[in-house]
């Protein structure tokens, strides 16, 4: 099975956030049972800033190959896996909870779907504000005994705010990028939550209040795709994950996903990728 991760505080730390050095990530997953190099799924956000050399990681089927000054934002339930360069890599991860950020800095920033993927290579001014953001968190962050709890954890959540914000002006806006709305958000929830249980786009209108025709109109304005797509490929990517970092055969990976039986979840499969669910699992794994 895929490890699940929920975010620990370390003793000593301010609650909602943690820094951690890259190179110290292997020893502490190790101290708490868990293998660094497995498929892990985090509970919890991971901006993954690296100081020099380089560092390779893995999220969702995608190798990312990060030199010095890349950043890389992980979200939550999002199944990554660790190079063995870890151990040697320079940097760190500002890791913290969903909902720690608070609720304006996160549509600014884009925490919420859609958000955009991959690394980020700041240059210039981006890259000395950057720098300079995550000094001033550290510095706060190792400065817990300085300021009673509840304003040292107001203050760590602003300066966070000013690193995810700085962040978003390295990455720029695409012209013509999709921009997420309220009932996207909604919707999206709800699909996380019981994309398992119905791929039918009318359970998801029902049970929020919407018509069918609402939801899709919503959905193609956040995404580009209907809301009946956007279902599916969500039911796509668990399989994936399933079918490549899980031992459980194909025919319980289908009742995992809702589906009747085997065959059922091989046709849905092999419609939308183009190849079987053996298949995939193959390729996978011999990658």
């Amino acid at each position: 099975m895929i490890r699940e991760l929920e975010f620990r505080r370390t003793a000593g730390s301010p609650p909602g956030l943690e820094l951690v050095a890259l190179a110290g990530l292997a020893e502490r997953a190790l101290r708490h049972g868990n293998d660094p190099y497995a498929p892990l799924r985090p509970a919890f956000h991971q901006l993954v800033a690296v100081r020099s050399g380089g560092l390779t990681v893995s999220v969702d089927f995608t190798t990312h190959a990060l030199a010095a000054g890349d950043w890389l934002w992980i979200r939550p339930g999002q199944v990554q896996r660790w190079g063995r360069d870890l151990p040697e890599a320079d940097g760190v991860v500002v890791a913290f909870p969903p909902g720690f950020p608070d609720t304006a800095t996160a549509a600014a920033v884009l925490a919420d779907p859609l958000f955009p993927e991959g690394p980020v290579s700041p240059a210039g001014p981006d890259a000395e504000g950057l720098r300079r953001a995550l000094g001033h968190l550290r510095y706060e962050y190792d400065a817990l005994a300085e300021l009673p709890l509840e304003s040292h954890v107001r203050v760590v959540r602003h300066l966070l705010a000013v690193l995810l914000l700085r962040l978003a002006k390295a990455r720029g806006t695409r012209p013509g990028a999709p921009v997420p709305n309220d009932t996207f958000r909604r919707f999206h929830a709800a699909v996380e939550r019981d994309f398992a249980g119905t791929r039918r786009v009318e359970d998801y209108a029902a049970a929020l209040g919407y018509s069918r025709r609402t939801l899709t109109r919503a959905t193609e304005a956040a995404t580009g795709m209907s809301a009946k797509r956007y279902i599916d490929e969500r039911v796509i990517l668990e399989a994936k994950r399933e079918l490549a970092h899980s031992p459980l055969p194909a025919g319980a990976i289908a009742a995992r996903l809702g589906f009747r039986d085997s065959s059922d979840f091989t046709k849905f499969f092999r419609q939308r990728t183009g190849t079987t669910p053996a298949a995939f699992r193959r390729a996978a794994r011999g990658a």
